[in-house]
């Protein structure tokens, strides 16, 4: 049975690890080392569950030893009492965490890293005339950009973007632009999909949003491809025939909270376990 002495020596080891992998956590070389990453800290998270409960028991248990600095026993009973209960709402905490790391260990499971990235070919867009004010109309958008800046003022004239209904306005019409600000002296300030054109010598005011044709958006989403070369990972850890994981934590067959079905089906569709 390990000491007092042991169990603060293993505790601090544990403190020590968990520092080292936040270091190194910090960038992986390899994608799919994170795999075997989470599957450590789900074991772990179990032993912590086990270790949390355990603690709390010692102080129920040796309760009778517990005095305070003044030397009053009541007062120590109550805060070792105290002390073991907030531990077992730490371990329910810890619960909870867990299911969502074991989600995430089935998802991990799930992804084929490739060595590059795939190619995305941005879809081409345009800009289609949400509003054009000149003149007194465009006093007070011209008042809010010079008070406020060209954020408030974009604000301002979005009232007047009743989405595809200005869309088809604008394509009818054909106030459809290559580029925002085409003129002499426009100053062009974009705000999101927006663009806030400005001619201080004519005095107008102008708002345009980026429009992207749904036959480009399709193009370009056939366009992606993956980028074929030398595999780190191209089939994922769940598939069938994946490579086996020698380091993720050893499977419990006692049935008991350790080893929970989850994580259970997991490694049985890697073949790790039968």
């Amino acid at each position: 049975m390990p000491t007092f002495f042991d169990s603060t020596a293993d505790a601090a080891e544990a403190s020590e690890a968990l520092r080292e992998l936040t270091h190194a956590s910090r960038g992986f070389d390899q994608p799919a080392e994170m795999y075997g990453v989470i599957g450590d800290l789900s074991s772990g998270m179990r032993s912590l569950r086990q270790a949390l409960d355990q603690i709390a028991d010692v102080h129920e248990r040796k309760a009778a030893h517990a005095f305070n600095d003044a030397g009053s026993h009541e007062a120590g009973v109550r805060d070792a009492l105290a002390t073991a209960e907030e531990l077992r709402q730490a371990a329910s905490l810890v619960d909870r965490a867990y299911d969502r790391l074991a989600e995430g260990f089935i998802a991990a499971g799930r992804i084929a890293w490739h060595p590059e990235p795939a190619v995305e070919e941005a879809a081409p867009s345009r800009w289609v005339s949400v509003v054009f004010l000149q003149g007194e109309e465009a006093d007070r958008p011209l008042r809010i950009l010079g008070e406020l800046g060209h954020v408030d003022a974009v604000d301002f004239l979005a009232q007047w973007d009743y989405g595809d209904e200005t869309t088809q306005a604008a394509l009818e019409n054909g106030y459809v632009y290559d580029e925002p600000g085409e003129g002499t002296n426009d100053r062009v300030a974009l705000s999101g999909d927006y663009a806030l054109v400005v001619n201080p010598h004519v005095g107008y005011v102008s708002l345009l949003r980026r429009y992207t044709e749904p036959e480009a958006e399709t193009q370009a989403a056939e366009q992606i491809e993956p980028v074929q070369g030398g595999p780190e990972l191209l089939v994922s850890y769940s598939s069938p025939g994946a490579p086996e994981r020698a380091d993720l934590p050893a499977p419990k067959r006692d049935g008991s909270w350790f080893e929970p079905a989850k994580t259970t089906a997991v490694k049985q569709a890697r073949g790790l376990v039968r």
